[in-house]
């Protein structure tokens, strides 16, 4: 069965050519990669233009050579966000990125250790979603996550942020209720031995149903699996969830919630341009000494 599906969290500066083909050949079309941390601090804020620049430039254009398309999130990420020098920089600059092509929210922003820090810059990056026009991500803490999801919906609340252009991430059985219950989109990050597992997912869609709720990988630099949101949707068909409840939370939800910020368009997969892995991003191709692969519509056009 062949489904048609959305990774909508998924850092794929940190993974590989070949998972940008599994992943095309499992039938993931569109992917958003939210801006992320290193795994280490950042120590300036030139590091943080360089990795946003290449969020809009270098990566989509690597996606695309293996017929994905590739949409980011841009933010001050909650780990980040106690270096406070520091994050003032990276405020001032992120109207530069926000209003950049294929830029569908700002994100992820909400708290790791629950910090007064990490929610001055929380409150500041909402009202950029709100000048910018841009659905938010949001992003749950490891430790305290119901307290964490909580205060995140009440302060987009203050803000007068409608739940339905907020993300609410990294979600697990002891948020999901709240979450939907205030009309917030629950997505839910599928790790391999932390966080959701795919049964557990199976689970919440058979006790939930399918509506407000977005599956994608989060897959990083870390061990992580880039092939689970398909892997997630064909174990859902195994378990009898049915098809619609898959297609709904492993692709049209996430098209809807992104699709807001009126530059995450079904148009785009559906009439893709043809692959040509014969070009260069300044300069740079994709391949090493493979044979490129050039799509027949791509070669008539340039004999055309």
């Amino acid at each position: 069965m062949t489904l048609r599906l959305i990774d909508p969290h998924i850092h794929m500066s940190a993974r590989t050519t070949d998972d940008y083909e599994a992943m095309a050949a499992a039938g993931i079309v569109a992917v958003i990669e939210p801006a992320f941390w290193l795994g280490q601090p950042r120590t300036s804020v030139g590091t943080f233009q360089d990795y946003y620049s290449s969020l809009v430039g270098f990566e989509r254009f690597r996606a695309a050579q293996f017929g994905i398309r590739h949409y980011c999130t841009i933010g001050l990420n909650s780990k980040e966000a106690n270096n406070e020098p520091l994050a003032r920089e990276v405020i001032e600059i992120l109207p530069l990125y926000l209003a950049k092509e294929g830029v569908v929210a700002v994100g992820e922003i909400g708290f790791d250790d629950m910090t007064s820090t990490e929610e001055t810059f929380f409150h500041q990056q909402v009202e950029l979603a709100k000048e910018f026009n841009l659905p938010i991500m949001i992003h749950t803490p490891h430790r305290n996550k119901k307290e964490g999801t909580l205060r995140s919906m009440d302060l987009c609340d203050e803000h007068g942020v409608p739940p339905h252009r907020v993300v609410i991430d990294h979600n697990n059985e002891e948020t999901v209720q709240s979450v939907l219950d205030r009309g917030f989109w629950a997505a839910f990050t599928i790790y391999p031995k932390t966080k959701m597992g795919n049964e557990r997912m199976v689970e919440v869609v058979r006790k939930y149903g399918s509506e407000r709720i977005i599956v994608d990988s989060s897959a990083d630099w870390g061990v992580s699996d880039p092939l689970a949101v398909p892997k997630t949707a064909h174990l859902m068909i195994q378990r009898g969830i049915p098809q619609e409840d898959v297609e709904t939370s492993c692709y049209r939800n996430a098209l809807a919630a992104y699709g807001q910020s009126g530059q995450f368009n079904e148009s785009d997969w559906l009439e893709p341009a043809p692959i040509d892995q014969r070009t260069l991003f300044m300069g740079n191709s994709v391949l090493r000494g493979q044979q490129p692969r050039v799509d027949e519509s791509a070669q008539q056009e340039i004999i055309r």
